[in-house]
């Protein structure tokens, strides 16, 4: 472990573990980088110290479950939505935590909107995050009868068009 930790007040290594017990790793690494900040310590520092006492504490970690696949589950969450489900679409996403990851999502008309299902994070000896949601989306939007829209499933891109904008509403094409 960087000797950053050792800068950290006992108070603050409290609220960092407690975070780290609870899963909470972007919670844990704010509190880290804010309390060292006048330090000059780097998000990536910031980030190292927490990973170390992921290590630390091991076990002890209450991991969250990864969020459910199956289609009753997402149909179940889609039912649970205020509005008509228009399409099941997968996004890429991603942060200095998880790296890449990918939302699955459904588009809703009256009203517009869009909710959101699950997050399908990397899985150590389960399948890529991509490969996991859109044999997921897929399921669901046959299930559902919409269609189902991920517009870069080989490539993470977290600016490719959306479904609205390739296949716009009836309302939009005037």
């Amino acid at each position: 472990m960087s000797g950053w930790w050792d800068y950290l007040e006992e108070r603050t290594r409290r609220a960092v573990d407690a975070d780290v017990l609870r899963d909470r790793m972007i919670t844990a690494v704010k509190s880290v980088r804010d309390a060292l900040r006048p330090l000059g310590v780097s998000l990536h520092e910031a980030e190292q110290v927490v990973h170390a006492r992921y290590a630390a504490l091991g076990d002890q970690v209450r991991r969250r479950p990864p969020d459910p696949l199956d289609v009753p589950s997402l149909a179940s969450r889609a039912a649970a939505l205020p509005g008509r489900v228009a399409a099941v679409e997968a996004l890429w996403d991603g942060d200095t935590v998880h790296d890449w990851f990918v939302l699955l999502v459904v588009v809703l008309d009256d009203p517009d909107g869009e909710g959101h299902l699950a997050t399908v994070y990397h899985r150590p000896g389960g399948p890529p995050p991509a490969l996991a949601a859109a044999e997921a989306g897929r399921a669901l939007a046959a299930h559902l009868k919409a269609p189902f829209h991920f517009p870069s499933p080989n490539v993470p891109d977290d600016e490719a068009p959306r479904w609205r904008t390739v296949r716009p509403r009836p309302q939009d094409r005037e």
